[in-house]
């Protein structure tokens, strides 16, 4: 998935891995999360493959600017064109089993990371008021409509998220 990652980023121009890794983090960092220790291992592999090109800008820090090639567009479209599919949740395969856990325990987990629920609403909140302000200097808005409604997506299912956290809580600590 990150190769998918990086080459719709390119489609919007030549990045450094470090503006790569930046964009993502802001973008869809949410959802996806990229480290330099695979992000680098990655743009390697594209290189060689064809699908991205490498070129160097000569500045003192030596840095390298990657743009997407024909073939990488292509290999972008055939991903994109794959059905959808439903993401892995751990954490759900862990609550399913939280019968076996003591309350004080399950009680403490679950507040853990529905806190962490809360800070992603938050952030994801912050962002969307961000974008608002940089829309209103757009002048085709259309042309990021699927972007705008992945932000609201995640919005909304960490509210449900929460939501759920704090029904399945509320059982805990009535027993």
């Amino acid at each position: 998935m990150l190769e998918q990652v990086i080459l719709g980023m390119l489609l919007e121009g030549k990045m450094s891995g470090y503006d790569l890794k930046k964009i993502i983090e802001q973008s869809i960092g949410i959802f996806y999360k990229v480290s330099y220790g695979n992000l680098y291992p990655a743009l390697k592999r594209m290189t060689e493959r064809g699908w991205i090109e490498e070129e160097e800008t000569g500045d003192a820090k030596n840095k390298k600017l990657y743009s997407i090639c024909p073939e990488g567009k292509a290999a972008f479209q055939d991903w994109l064109k794959e059905p959808l599919q439903a993401n892995k949740r751990e954490h759900l395969i862990k609550i399913f089993f939280y019968d076996y856990l003591d309350e004080a325990t399950r009680l403490q987990q679950l507040e853990t990371y529905q806190r962490g629920v809360q800070m992603q609403i938050a952030q994801m909140q912050a962002v969307q008021q961000i974008v608002a302000g940089e829309l209103e200097q757009i002048d085709n808005k259309d042309d990021y409509y699927y972007r705008l409604s992945v932000m609201y997506y995640g919005i909304e299912f960490f509210k449900m998220e929460n939501n759920w956290l704090e029904t399945i809580k509320k059982r805990g600590n009535q027993q």
